[in-house]
Formats: structure tokens, sequence, C-alpha cells
């Protein structure tokens, strides 16, 4: 059974960040692929500052076509709206019943997992991989030594999409923080400038 990983986000835009923790995980964990699945509407942020759905697959697309094990996902954009992840979880793993389907999350997210919709049934049928991030807050006591949740020392990137839709509007140069194909992608259809 093949083990994949899933990488939630909205990826507006996907950067270099994004990329080295998809990478390290699929490079040092029994996961065989990362699916980095491009999330529509995250119920948690404003909707008014994402590109349009296909926008942001094709940046995800244009950054992983290099990756063997790290691949683009549009499965939620087929989901009622706003979605959660466990019913994500549940359509793929329907979907693929040959798959066997974990979690990657950052520090931060599992810091505020406990709020996250049906957690306890998440983690009763999948693995949740979460790497290293500089955070406020204190994770769960029942989060600790926990049998499906898995620490993977991975290099800390301080990164955000966020910090580079700033600095594309303050005509900054990012193009070190973006794979080649991605600022190309991002400078021609002129995105995040206004």
């Amino acid at each position: 059974m093949k083990n994949i990983g899933l990488y939630f986000g909205t990826f507006n835009p996907i950067h270099i960040g994004h990329l080295i923790i998809a990478n390290h995980m699929v490079e040092n964990s029994d996961l065989d692929e990362i699916w980095m699945v491009v999330t529509p509407h995250n119920p948690f942020k404003k909707k008014s500052s994402l590109l349009d759905n296909h926008h942001r697959l094709e940046m995800v697309y244009l950054a992983t076509k290099e990756y063997d094990k790290i691949q683009p996902s549009d499965i939620e954009f087929k989901l009622p709206q706003p979605n959660y992840t466990v019913n994500t979880l549940a359509h793929i793993s329907e979907k693929h019943p040959d798959y066997n389907f974990s979690i990657i999350m950052g520090e931060d997210n599992l810091k505020s997992f406990h709020k996250w919709k049906n957690y306890e049934a998440i983690l009763d049928d999948y693995n949740i991989y979460v790497y290293p991030r500089i955070s406020e807050g204190i994770i769960e006591t029942q989060f600790d030594n926990h049998e499906k949740i898995h620490r993977v020392n991975a290099p800390i990137v301080e990164i955000s999409s966020t910090m580079i839709r700033k600095a594309i509007k303050e005509e900054k140069n990012c193009k070190p923080l973006l794979s080649y194909q991605v600022w190309k992608y991002i400078d021609e259809m002129n995105f995040y400038k206004k």
C-alpha cells in the first residue's frame, strides 16, 4: 500500500519553503509521495486575498513538475465549500482505497488541532506528520507522545506567502523565494501587485 502525505494549503503562492518541507518529508519518512492539496477556501482565512483556484493549482503544478514524489491535487475543488479536512480525508480515502493517507502539518497547526472539526475522528484513522515551526502557544498534552502523531526533524523555514505577496506589492525582488517557473507566472500575470 502506497503511503501518501497530504500537504494542505492555499499556496497563495507556493514558495520554496513549501517545497523544502514537502521534499524533506518524502525523503526522510516512510511516505512514498506528497500530494500538495490546494485548498479553495480555508474557513479561518478571508477569501478576498486568494487568487482563483486554477491559478494557484497551476503554480503548484509549475513548482512540483520536476519532483517525482511531489504532485499537485485539486481534490478539494470538487467538494462543497467551506470544506473541512475530515470531509476531504473521507472523500479521498473512498476514492483511493488502495492508498494509505496521512496529514502533513506544521507545529503551529498542531497547537490548534483540538479546534478542528472532528479532530478525534481524524486521529483515529490517520497519521499526522508534524514539521517544526516557530510559533506562539502550546501543544495540548493529549497530543504529546500520541501514537498517530510523528514529529519529523525538518528544517525550520520562516518564509510565508503573505510576506511574498507584500514584497511583490512593494516592488521588492522576491525571486529567490519562489521557483523560477512560479516567479515567471506571477510576473507575467501581474499577480499581487495591487
